[in-house]
């Protein structure tokens, strides 16, 4: 049997074709546009990554048995607020992750409402980018369009919804929206009171490996696919990596170098960061996991890449980072381009190189946007160990994992042994496996990831560069201190 898997991306929807082997047949990728309206918000309309789906499916099943397809599972961006009207027509465009126009709903929550209580109702605290902050924009700036709210949905439960009919999510996606009670898996009676909101506006709740609905009869006929196809609620996009990468069960690590970064811990049991620098959130697999998200990873070497050196040659700017030059930058990057979530929550954060000098070149430039991304990732690690939890390897997927350079600057900043998986498509092959355990092909998604998750290769420490590494990371530290209250009267 085939199966697919959707990676509902940012810039793109990447759609994958796999069998019960973990073979993938073929990729489709379909980009779509990205609004920035005013500075710091960030913005997407979901009649495009319906778009973007309906002719991508076909394009992917071109020379393939489309009667062969068993289920359909996505692994999508989190946090975006998708609204519908009683018709089920889209409100208003999807208010993304990376947006950070809800810094006074964010101060609400968390010193009205209170840090302490959004822990023990959600086992997290407000950031930007979260969902229910958005509810509280919305009313509060679009009080007709609030008004006409019946049903709330993340990104990729959209696109369920456009398959199946049925309004729906997952536990890993809902955990970002600030509305689940996570170590329950329900929904936050408090918390939609506080946002205004009830719960039959609320998708139903569904593991990630749980089949929601089978395709409608119109869709099916579009898609070329039989009705009998089922699909599953599937995961957030960090949860959805973790599973395409093997990364479950108790104390796993995967590190996402994507448009955003992140580092995922899985866990067998509920745990709370108790400073809620780390989300505590549910997993894919069932059960739980803790992760660390940085608003701008590799985002930030396309943004130096592409819109300042005007170039997509992104390996011929490494090619003079020669290995001597590892560790010895003089100039450091801060890559707080969207603001920054984990571990300092600050939406007036910003993006900074110092250390310039007379003789700082390219090269130095394009060293220290990774460096500091890597550093940055390191801030999220550091808060997991200061939890006892011990990271000696992690596996490692996203774009930013395509840079030989970047990997090694990274295992070297953390100091542990980086895993590549044999597969770069992390939440589309997640998405695949999903739907693979949803149809019955597997007991369980660990017993999936055993049988189809590969290791390609590895990237180890060098015990000299990483202490030139460490000592310039307690120098990487010392800058975002130094400069947190020129951002705040700045962009305040």
């Amino acid at each position: 049997m085939l199966y697919i898997g959707i990676d509902l991306g940012t810039s793109a929807v990447k759609l994958l074709l796999m069998d019960g082997e973990g073979e993938i047949k073929n990729i489709v990728s379909k980009d779509y546009p990205l609004e920035f309206p005013k500075p710091g918000w960030s913005q997407q309309d979901p009649e495009d990554w319906k778009k973007a789906v309906l002719e991508g499916v076909p394009e992917l099943l071109r020379g393939f048995d489309a009667s062969q397809v068993a289920g359909i599972g996505a692994g999508g961006q989190m946090h975006g607020l998708v609204v519908l009207d009683k018709e089920d027509n889209v409100i208003r465009p999807a208010i993304l992750w990376n947006d950070g126009r809800t810094a006074k709903q964010v101060d609400y929550l968390n010193n009205e409402i209170g840090k302490e209580k959004l822990s023990q109702l959600t086992a997290n605290i407000a950031f930007a980018g979260f969902t229910a902050p958005k509810i509280l924009w919305m009313r509060e700036n679009e009080p007709d369009l609030f008004a006409r709210i019946a049903k709330i949905m993340l990104p990729k439960d959209y696109i369920n919804y456009v398959l199946t009919g049925v309004h729906c999510t997952d536990y890993s996606d809902a955990s970002g929206m600030l509305l689940l009670n996570v170590e329950h898996k329900g929904w936050s009676k408090e918390m939609l009171d506080i946002c205004g909101i009830s719960e039959g506006q609320m998708p139903q709740l569904f593991e990630s490996y749980e089949k929601v609905g089978t395709l409608k009869p119109t869709i099916a006929k579009d898609l070329g696919l039989p009705e009998t196809v089922a699909v599953c609620a599937g995961a957030g996009d960090n949860a959805a990596a973790a599973v395409g990468t093997g990364t479950v069960g108790e104390g796993a690590c995967n590190i996402s170098l994507g448009t955003s970064g992140t580092v995922f811990i899985s866990s067998e049991k509920f745990g709370v960061d108790p400073h809620n620098a780390l989300h505590a959130f549910a997993h894919a697999d069932g059960h739980y996991h803790l992760m660390g998200c940085m608003l701008s990873a590799a985002s930030c070497n396309k943004w130096l890449m592409e819109d300042i050196f005007h170039t997509s040659d992104y390996a011929e700017e490494q090619t003079d980072i020669t290995p001597d030059k590892l560790g010895s930058n003089h100039v450091y990057f801060l890559p707080y381009l969207m603001g920054e979530r984990s571990p300092i929550n600050d939406t007036n954060a910003r993006g900074a190189f110092t250390g310039l000098t007379m003789d700082t070149s390219r090269s130095d430039l394009t060293q220290a946007v990774l460096e500091g991304v890597a550093f940055a990732i390191r801030d999220s690690v550091e808060v997991a160990r200061s939890l006892g939890i011990e990271i000696q390897c992690s596996k490692i997927c996203g774009g930013g994992a395509r840079s030989p350079l970047w990997k090694t600057i990274l295992a070297n900043v953390l100091n542990i042994r980086l895993d590549v998986p044999a597969s770069e498509q992390g939440p589309g092959m997640g998405g695949a496996m999903l739907a693979m355990t949803a149809c019955g092909a597997y007991p369980t998604v660990e017993a999936a990831c055993k049988k189809l998750v590969r290791t390609a290769s590895a990237v180890e420490p060098d015990p000299e560069l990483a202490a030139l590494y460490e000592a310039r990371y307690r120098q990487f530290k010392r800058l975002y201190p130094a400069l947190k209250d020129v951002f705040a009267g700045l962009y305040g």
